[in-house]
């Protein structure tokens, strides 16, 4: 059994027992978490959610990606920027999607 659900803008394919890693999510670890926004489980195509379904996670860990490096380079000018990013991320376990 698998779930398609949009969280942070984004679409999921998820089945039990599964991690993940979404956007940055408000909560602690150990923490509940349910998605309603189901757009789609094994044949049912919702339209566009499916009514009364929803993905529950639990949040595992709260956390900042790598570093991303952005530099700009104006050429002909001596001009360099060197910029550094860490996009925050909550990882997820899917413990349950409920009909």
């Amino acid at each position: 059994m698998f779930a398609i659900f949009e969280t942070g803008s984004k679409q999921y394919k998820v089945s039990v027992n599964d991690v993940i890693y979404v956007e940055k999510i408000d909560g602690k670890s150990n923490d509940k978490v349910e998605f309603d926004k189901v757009l789609m489980v094994d044949t049912d195509i919702g339209t566009p959610f499916l009514a009364n379904t929803k993905v529950i996670c639990e949040i595992q860990k709260q956390g900042k990606r790598e570093k991303l490096l952005i530099i700009k380079h104006i050429s002909q000018k001596h001009h360099t920027k060197k910029q550094g990013h860490r996009q925050p991320y909550t990882k997820l376990l899917v413990k349950e999607i409920k009909r």
